[in-house]
């Protein structure tokens, strides 16, 4: 795990030359890949450092996504915005990603989690759009500190109960009250991020630049999920008790912010809201700690990682082209762009969770858990797949049909680059079903 580590750190020496980092991404993906070719359950291991399923996959995207942000992001090096540094935060942002799915110390975990927020906060304020990105960088970084200091004095009295905190020897707190529970569990569902503690999320992603939006999306999401299920374990006692108030609001929420999303009008709001409903039926399959939630969280994760990323990424190369997100002035956009056209629909296809999506098996799995839970809970899952598809038919029809706004003109339907981006976001999220069994734990 340490090789690597190093490898990324070595990336760095080379960050004057965009072609040489965009080469070692695709060559540090394939060694990932390739450390899929066996049933250890246990590896890499050394150094409070160590890797299962679980995290192989989450890395594996991880890096996925950052070589595919790299790709998106050329504009910064075509009118040289300051490329090297951009190149030097992502990578570090990278490590400090890697570190965190890889450790196998509480105290670790908890340290490179809260660091992921420092590039992220540089990068929403050095490359994000509009003068509010200060603001926007301000609001994350409260929500996710605030909820994260007492997850700190959580870990240091669980240190003080068990004498360590290495996962697996730290003994389960089952017996604890629920305030110590909470402490725990509340940084988590900020990050996740559950409803209710979802305000800081649209903000950072409208005014992020891509790739802000991308990393955002794809992965720095997932981290409340990770989180989730290595902290759950402590606490599967005092769990039981609470699965209905994070059920109902995952569902309940998911729900009430897919009617939100159905009054956007930015199309990067609308994504990001978008995000909130998934989120919520994967925290169901989370509480729930049954083996169809945690597969059926998993996969979700994975795919809604690349759909979500790829959508902020058609975004943006609208928004280059037509100067507005709004999705009034960007209507039509079938007359302008038809080869995207087929972009568009098969991300959006893969954002309501249609087949043969990675999404839709994870659906599936997190909708059997949570039925074989409480019988009531079809009611919310009926609702908040019908507005799942609504919403996504809603931002494909507005974008794609209708007439367009006349003062736009004919442009670039496209670069092979952006082609590139957009096809090794699909290709994944249409494929990876055929063989569900790898990302299934």
């Amino acid at each position: 795990m340490l090789g690597i580590l190093m490898f990324n750190l070595l990336m760095m020496v080379f960050v004057g030359s965009w072609a040489v980092v965009q080469t070692s991404l695709l060559v540090m993906c394939f060694f990932f890949l390739l450390s899929l070719n066996h049933d250890f359950y246990f590896f890499f291991s050394g150094h409070s450092l160590g890797v299962d399923h679980l995290s192989l996959i989450l890395m594996c995207l991880s890096v996925w996504i950052m070589m595919l942000m790299i790709f998106a992001s050329s504009a910064v090096k075509k009118f040289n915005n300051h490329p090297s540094m951009f190149l030097i935060v992502n990578l570090i942002l990278l490590f400090v990603l890697v570190l965190t799915f890889c450790s196998t110390d509480y105290l670790l975990f908890y340290v490179s989690f809260e660091s992921s927020l420092v590039p992220m906060f540089i990068l929403i304020l050095g490359w994000g759009y509009q003068p509010e990105r200060v603001q926007a960088g301000v609001y994350m970084l409260f929500y996710t500190l605030f909820a994260s200091l007492p997850l700190l004095v959580s870990l240091l009295s669980l240190y003080t109960a068990s004498g360590t905190l290495s996962m697996g020897l730290a003994q389960s707190a089952a017996t604890m009250d629920p305030i110590w529970y909470f402490c725990t569990v509340f940084a988590f569902m900020v990050k996740l991020p559950l409803f209710a503690f979802h305000l800081w999320l649209p903000k950072a992603h409208v005014e992020a630049p891509v790739a802000g939006s991308m990393v955002l999306a794809g992965i720095l999401l997932k981290l409340g999920g990770y989180g989730l299920i290595r902290v759950l374990v402590l606490f599967s006692g005092v769990n039981k008790a609470f699965i209905w108030l994070w059920l109902s609001m995952g569902v309940l929420g998911g729900t009430v912010v897919s009617l939100m999303c159905l009054r956007q009008v930015d199309v990067k709001s609308l994504i990001a809201y978008s995000s909130v409903a998934h989120m919520g039926m994967v925290l169901g399959g989370l509480v729930l700690m049954s083996n169809w939630g945690l597969n059926g969280a998993l996969v979700v994760m994975v795919g809604h990682g690349l759909c979500s990323s790829g959508l902020f990424c058609l975004a943006n190369i609208v928004y280059e082209r037509v100067g507005s997100r709004s999705l009034m002035v960007g209507k039509g956009l079938l007359n302008f762009m038809p080869n995207l056209g087929l972009m568009w629909f098969l991300l959006c296809v893969g954002n309501m969770a249609a087949p043969p999506t990675l999404n839709l098996l994870g659906e599936i799995s997190l909708i059997v858990s949570i039925v074989s839970w409480s019988k009531a809970g079809m009611l919310g899952i009926a609702v908040l797949s019908f507005f799942s598809a609504a919403y996504t038919l809603y931002m494909y029809s507005l974008s794609q049909h209708g007439l367009f706004v006349n003062s736009m003109y004919s442009c670039c339907s496209g670069k092979l680059g952006e082609y590139f981006v957009l096809s090794m976001h699909i290709i994944p999220l249409n494929l990876v079903i055929i063989k569900g069994a790898v990302v299934m734990f």
